[in-house]
């Protein structure tokens, strides 16, 4: 899959992504500092409903919101961002690998750290940035589809 798209047209995206992803739970955004990943990340918990204020866990590491799926179950989304993480150790310290194993949606910023540590079916998507400003987000490997 493969979308394009500008800031204006991001609220769209995020819900054909979610037509596209319905069934899918981990997935890892490759992309340059300042493509925007926190940026797609936070349209598509806006998407699935997340109310909470989402912000950049950069210094957090692992940011958790909540939301209520289609048939009302409360749910949640985990943003991790393992930029500062020196090694597989801090990564599961930080509790990286809790996260990747829950009944949960996890979207994983630099995501090379823990790459051994995905489910199979982790989706691997690329965000980025166009001469004219747009965006790309395109899907770049997944498993057991």
């Amino acid at each position: 899959m493969e979308w394009t798209f500008t800031l204006d047209q991001l609220p769209e995206t995020a819900r054909q992504f979610w037509d596209q992803f319905a069934d899918k739970q981990v997935f890892t955004l490759d992309g340059p500092m300042g493509a925007g990943k926190t940026t797609l990340v936070k349209a598509l918990c806006a998407a699935k409903g997340v109310q909470d204020a989402t912000a950049s866990p950069t210094f957090s590491i692992i940011n958790e919101y909540a939301y209520t799926d289609t048939q009302g179950k409360p749910r949640r989304i985990f943003h991790l961002d393992l930029y500062r993480l020196r090694d597989e150790a801090d990564a599961i310290s930080a509790g990286v690998e809790d996260t990747l194993y829950q009944d949960a949606i996890c979207f994983i910023e630099w995501p090379d750290l823990v790459a051994h540590m995905l489910p199979p079916d982790t989706v691997h998507l690329r965000l980025e940035v166009q001469p004219d400003q747009k965006r790309v987000l395109r899907e770049i490997a997944s498993s057991s589809k």
